[in-house]
């Protein structure tokens, strides 16, 4: 005999099923169409998951998307292994050819958690160790994430001045959403993040997104150097080398073959 359902747990887990599956942040009436549900059940429904930060509206586009406490979901899944099993070795690989430190990490609210660090012989310590947060604009992997989320989701991460954290004094550092927009359409264009100076001063870092099935960043991967010492040519070079460990992760996870 199967296990009664709950009718108000499995709406809600539609809800969010939906939403993790979307591209972007639907309509609450679309939610109501896609899952053939009463709109009035709807609304109560986002409203307690907005309550406790599993969804958040954004008011703007009369839109709702997924919250920082589904987002911390997903990292929980991180630090519980598989994630850092799966890429630890594959890291350890990129580490070896390009012969500089790199690390794994996962998106945690606003900033990003690592779950992986292998550093190059003869490397300095990083702050970017295991279990270490650190914002997600200031880092390249944090980049990298952002610049593959639709921007109303970004955008929702950071609605004011006060989303941003910053580690140090910096005059050209990333204070308000123009500012990360353009750091991230940057990125985008580039297609690999790049961070200067902005975690520690004198090191810089080249990001790439592990992207699931639908294309969404679960994680980034990311190599870090002293600054000036990567030329432009060969920061794109090195880049492609990060990439393939993120296609490859990417594959692993979801049990299928890296495009060649």
């Amino acid at each position: 005999m199967g296990t009664p359902k709950v009718p108000a747990a499995d709406q809600t887990l539609r809800i969010l099923s939906l939403l993790a599956g979307s591209r972007g942040p639907l309509a609450a009436s679309m939610i109501a169409s896609k899952l053939d549900l009463p709109r009035s059940t709807v609304y109560h429904l986002l409203d307690a998951l907005q309550e406790h930060g599993f969804v958040m509206h954004l008011p703007e586009e009369r839109r709702f998307g997924l919250g920082i406490a589904a987002v911390d979901l997903s990292s929980a899944y991180a630090r519980q292994e598989p994630l850092a099993r799966i890429g630890r070795p594959l890291l350890a690989a990129l580490v070896d050819r390009v012969r500089l430190s790199g690390h794994l990490a996962v998106p945690h609210g606003r900033d990003v958690l690592y779950v992986v660090e292998e550093r190059a012989p003869g490397s300095p310590p990083l702050v970017t160790d295991v279990d270490v947060r650190l914002p997600m604009q200031l880092t390249a992997s944090g980049r990298a994430i952002l610049a593959a989320l639709p921007k109303a989701q970004v955008r929702a991460l950071f609605p004011d001045r006060e989303s941003f954290v910053h580690r140090h004094v910096d005059p050209g550092g990333i204070d308000r959403y123009s500012r990360l927009r353009s750091v991230l359409d940057a990125t985008r264009t580039r297609g690999y993040a790049l961070e200067e100076g902005s975690v520690t001063a004198g090191l810089s870092s080249i990001g790439v997104p592990v992207l699931d099935h639908r294309g969404w960043p679960v994680a980034a991967i990311a190599v870090t150097y002293p600054e000036g010492a990567v030329e432009p040519e060969v920061a794109a070079a090195l880049a492609s080398e990060v990439h393939a460990a993120a296609e490859t992760l990417s594959a692993r996870i979801h049990g299928r073959r890296a495009s060649s």
